[in-house]
């Protein structure tokens, strides 16, 4: 005894666009886009926090720290 088969009742379109999306979805990038350019062309803008040193001084510092203690 065989089982009927079922076929679809209307073959896939193709090349249509499947979905949308959220308007959200190139706003928010194109946000982060405009204010990383911004702060390349005018760095003075770009505020660094004041705790004395550098963050890369400090990365580098750690580092060396973590590298000493292994020896």
């Amino acid at each position: 005894m065989s089982a009927p088969t079922h076929t679809r009742p209307h073959p896939a379109i193709t090349g249509g666009v499947g979905t949308r999306l959220p308007w959200w979805a190139l706003a928010l990038p194109t946000l982060a886009f405009i204010a990383l350019f911004a702060l390349i062309l005018n760095p003075s803008e770009a505020h660094a926090t004041t705790g004395g040193e550098p963050a890369v001084a400090q990365l580098v510092e750690r580092a060396q720290q973590l590298l000493t203690l292994g020896h």
